[in-house]
Parts: C-alpha cells; structure tokens; sequence
C-alpha cells in the first residue's frame, strides 16, 4: 500500500516506520509549509499535521479520491464540511482524536462510567490532561472527546471548560511537559469518597500503530467512519 504523509513531525516519523515494518511504501512526505503535491500517487493518506493546514489537507484528499486518515486536532470547527464533502464525493475519512486502541477502550469505559454517575449529582467531576510541550492544542481533542461523552449523559453539566471552576461546566486542566505522551485522568469526588479512572500512554507506538491500521482498513470503503467502526468496538 502506498502511503502519503501528510504532517512529518514526531508522530509522522514514528507512523513512517511501523507502516514500512507492516510492508507498506511512504511515497510522500509533507511538511507544515509544503504547499504543492500530487496526492493522487497515494492508495491512503494519514494526516497529522497542525491546525491550520489539516482542513485543506482533508478535503484535497477527498476532492482526489484518496481515502484520508485524520488525527490532527484543533481543526474541527471544519469537521461537517468535511464530513459533507466526503458524502457528496463518495470518499472515504475517518477523523479520531486518538488511534490508541487502549483509549478507544478508555472512550467506552468513560461512556459507562458516565452513564452509572449520570443520577448522582453529589459527585462533581473534573479533568486532567498532559502532554508534550510540542502539542499546540489545549485542552487535547481526546480531552474534549471526553468530555463531551460525560455530557451526552449528565444532567448536571452542559460543558467543558478550559482551567474552570463553575458548577455547570466539567473543568479541564491542561499541563504541556516535555516528552509526555498523553495523560487524560478523570475524577468524580463527593464529600465522602473519590471515583477516579486513567489512560497513561508510555509513548507513540501505539497512536501510531492504530492509524495505520486504520489506513489498512479504510482502503476500498466509502463513508465517514471512526475508530469504534475500525476496532469493532462499542
């Protein structure tokens, strides 16, 4: 399978060498300030660039017809036009906030828990996220997932908040620290007792890893998707 690249920093680079060992060819590399390639070279394109490129990223692969892979965060105030353009093409994308098959099982685990708290409003829950110093984004879009699975389920809270404190919004602290992963630890305290669950990521081997099986995956499909229609999870 040829793969293109698109974003060559850390995760890019360890991406590159887990889907070279799994038998398949890089035939692009782009960086941040690389304006002009030909994506159509590609089987399937794995986006972790930053920002404010990964929108036109997205939909230059989807207007060539070249099944994308999405894990940027940050970009996603673009997120249903990209999803509309994939519908209107007959494209193939998936967008996840982490491919870590652990924090996909985290993601279930904080949907149930969340759920078994929903009624018990004496509990008052708050977040903690820490990554890298590189990491542009605050909170991280695994947070913000996160987050928004509590909600979906609570009566008690109707939104995040970056560094709060209010009673009606869950509050989320972000710390960047150098050569860290990604932390995300969420904690429901009472008076009486504290309720508290955990992802620890020991490095990138396994966000990158999940992105290429994502690739491996999505080729030859058509359709917005996630990494729960990827790992038959949920």
């Amino acid at each position: 399978m040829n793969i293109a690249l698109l974003g060559y920093g850390k995760m890019g680079q360890t991406i590159e060498k887990i889907a070279i060992s799994r038998g398949h060819n890089i035939v692009l590399k782009i960086d941040k300030d690389d304006k002009e390639y030909d994506i159509t070279q590609a089987d399937v394109a794995i986006d972790f660039s930053i920002p404010n490129v990964a929108f036109n990223n997205i939909t230059n692969c989807i207007n060539n017809n070249v099944p994308v892979i999405s894990g940027t965060t940050g970009w996603l105030d673009n997120y249903e036009k990209a999803v509309a353009l994939c519908k209107e093409k007959n494209g193939a994308f998936i967008y996840a906030s982490n491919y870590s098959l652990g924090v996909n099982i985290f993601f279930e685990l904080n949907k149930t828990l969340a759920k078994m708290m929903s009624t018990l409003k004496q509990y008052d829950v708050s977040m903690e996220e820490i990554h890298h110093t590189q990491k542009l984004d605050a909170p991280s879009g695994t947070a913000i997932s996160l987050a928004n699975d509590i909600i979906s389920q609570s009566e008690k809270y109707g939104a995040w908040e970056l560094d709060g404190d209010t009673n009606s919004k869950i509050p989320i602290i972000a710390k960047r620290i150098e050569d860290v992963p990604g932390t995300h630890t969420i904690n429901y305290k009472s008076e009486v007792d504290s309720i508290t669950i955990e992802h620890i990521a020991h490095n990138r081997q396994g966000f990158a890893l999940g992105a290429v099986i994502a690739s491996e995956w999505i080729v030859g499909k058509n359709g917005v998707f996630t990494m729960k229609d990827v790992l038959n999870i949920g």
